[in-house]
């Protein structure tokens, strides 16, 4: 019988693997309550009806912001085609034409769809905010935003500092930190190493 410090495969697990199984858990049984609820104020045809109106406009969305999405690679894609055509000194979108628009909220636009088709009332929610032009542009420049921020933040991490938080992991699962070192030179003391065969 062993006692002592646990094996190094015995790890703790994050918080995100333990709450995200909550989540969903808590978020299933919220919409299973709301769905008795509504169907015990205004019957199981009630019920049943919003949850296909919901599938139907989800499934609308989706569609039309995949097409629009699709209409727009190809739009973009003729674009730099002609771009590629013409001549060096000409502009590449042609005279006075403005450069291609931006996805416009594509994305979100089917995230709203994907959650409108999903089954119950709370997923509803944030899927029909999601369909307001409004909310989409904020929501898009936040994420935007906060993208830039870490992009910035992982730019000014200097080569240097990753080569001296080197690690090596080592078979039994420990983790020894090092530091790399480089010589320009070797010293005049150390003889001349041979060189490196196959």
């Amino acid at each position: 019988m062993t006692t002592g410090a646990p094996t190094p495969t015995a790890r703790g697990r994050s918080r995100a693997r333990t709450l995200i199984p909550l989540a969903i858990a808590a978020w299933l049984v919220l919409e299973i309550w709301l769905l008795t609820l509504v169907a015990g104020a205004a019957g199981g045809f009630t019920v049943f009806a919003l949850l296909v109106a919901g599938i139907v406009l989800g499934a609308v969305v989706i569609k039309r912001a995949g097409r629009r999405a699709f209409t727009q690679l190809t739009e973009t894609l003729q674009r730099q085609s002609q771009a590629g055509r013409t001549a060096p000194g000409a502009e590449p979108f042609g005279p006075g034409a403005a450069p291609p628009s931006r996805g416009e909220g594509n994305g979100l636009l089917m995230l709203g769809g994907l959650l409108l088709m999903l089954p119950g009332l709370v997923s509803d929610i944030p899927g029909l905010l999601l369909l307001l032009p409004p909310v989409r542009t904020r929501i898009g420049r936040s994420v935007e935003r906060s993208l830039e921020r870490r992009m910035n933040a992982a730019s000014t991490e200097t080569l240097g500092g990753v080569f001296q938080q080197a690690r090596m992991r080592r078979p039994d699962g420990k983790v020894v930190q090092g530091e790399v070192i480089v010589r320009d030179d070797p010293p005049a003391d150390e003889p001349p190493r041979p060189p490196l065969t196959r």
